[in-house]
């Protein structure tokens, strides 16, 4: 018996990311941490993904050159901010590009 998994919001976030990076972005990692102010609630999340190989390593610069100013579409949230937080470029044993990145998620009011 299957059972139905619903997709949390985090999924959705991760899911356009992946999409924006494009088809040679891997996946690293993902974690989320809650974060609230005086007046808003949501979740800051770190993100890491890999660009392997020199056609990969220029989507990844691509990726880094769009994702602050990109306006994602995530139901009963907001993207508030989109940071780049770290990228290192390792040449041996192959090219290769790590990309962190941060991203302040809100609940629409």
């Amino acid at each position: 018996m299957r059972r139905h998994v619903q997709r949390g919001p985090w999924l959705h976030l991760l899911s356009q990311v992946l999409q924006l990076a494009g088809p040679e972005a891997a996946f690293v990692r993902h974690c989320e941490r809650p974060w609230s102010s005086a007046t808003f609630a949501g979740w800051r999340h770190t993100i890491a993904l890999s660009f392997t190989g020199e056609e990969a390593i220029e989507a990844g610069e691509d990726f880094v050159a769009l994702l602050p100013d990109h306006e994602f579409a995530i139901p009963g949230q907001i993207v508030a901010d989109a940071t780049i937080t770290q990228v290192e470029h390792c040449a041996l044993p192959e090219a290769v590009m790590h990309v962190e990145l941060e991203m302040l998620v809100l609940l629409e009011a």
